[in-house]
């Protein structure tokens, strides 16, 4: 098949452009000016210069292919800068599908998060559910993943946590740390998409997609520390009465690492029940322990 792939320089589409070549696909990537060499030159990779929200863009590398693979989206707004949930969820998304619409581009899959409902606490859930809305009223052959937290090599999260607990004795925890989540290898993520665009059967299907276990922040925590080489991760568990203030207050700086939104979403927990994925595809799970030593274990940089 020919895929074109939105977000295929990101942290999942890297992922997702070497599997699709691997399988032998030809893949088709929008990419921003000025983000071309974050994808390595291969000859089964076309560049398309565009941006989801310029559709002339859309449709011109929509141009013969066989196959949407839409993966932007964002984890923190920046609307000084235009970056926003609505725009960079909701509008791109439509902008997508009507592309594909006017190509005659059947087959969709759509890269949503685990939490997306109607009546979302946070706008980062609002508006990917509008985004699958959409996608659901389309008359495209669409599948729709909803990911838990995602783990791999040159992830923020694991390797955020990695670089504080080395440098760090005490790591602060908000809440209790008891929230959990369903950590899934960015590889396995990859692989559903993939076998997706030939399994016709997952047309019209939302997945879930998580790791073979549920895991606590404080377990997370600690398991990092041990592929680190630490007996012990010792934790300080900040009052949420004192830390949502303070999140609320200083969010608007963009160099501190977490807002309110986000602060919700951390709370609610991020698990799921990967089955129906994992029997869907067929695929092999990753655990988080021996996802995560393959690449913090001997690179301090990971």
């Amino acid at each position: 098949m020919k895929v074109f792939v939105t977000g295929g320089t990101g942290f999942v589409g890297h992922e997702v452009i070497r599997q699709l070549v691997a399988a032998g696909h030809q893949v088709v990537a929008l990419v921003r000016t000025g983000s071309e060499k974050k994808l390595a030159p291969a000859p089964e990779v076309t560049l398309q210069p565009g941006d989801v929200l310029q559709p002339n863009t859309l449709l011109e590398g929509l141009k013969g292919c066989d196959a949407v693979i839409h993966l932007v989206g964002i984890i923190r707004e920046f609307p000084g800068k235009g970056i926003s949930f609505r725009r960079l969820h909701t509008e791109a998304t439509r902008q997508v599908i009507k592309a594909a619409q006017d190509q005659g581009v059947r087959r969709y899959l759509q890269m949503s998060a685990n939490g997306s409902r109607p009546n979302a606490k946070t706008d980062y859930h609002k508006t990917k559910w509008a985004a699958e809305e959409s996608v659901r009223n389309s008359d495209l052959d669409w599948s729709i993943f909803r990911p838990s937290l995602i783990f791999g090599p040159g992830d923020q999260f694991v390797n955020t946590l990695a670089d504080l607990i080395r440098k760090f004795p005490v790591i602060p925890v908000i809440g209790n740390g008891r929230y959990k989540m369903t950590p899934v290898a960015v590889e396995n993520v990859a692989a559903g998409f993939v076998a997706a665009l030939e399994l016709p059967a997952s047309a019209g299907q939302t997945y879930h997609c998580g790791g073979p276990q549920d895991l606590s922040y404080d377990e997370i925590l600690d398991l990092i520390g041990r592929a680190l080489g630490k007996n012990r991760v010792a934790k300080l568990h900040q009052p949420l009465l004192l830390m949502k203030p303070a999140i609320q207050m200083l969010q608007s700086i963009q160099q501190f690492p977490i807002t309110s939104d986000q602060l919700t979403m951390l709370l609610e927990g991020n698990s799921c029940d990967p089955a129906p994925w994992v029997n869907a595809f067929k695929l092999e799970l990753t655990p988080f322990y021996p996802g995560i030593c393959s690449y913090l274990q001997g690179n301090p940089a990971a």
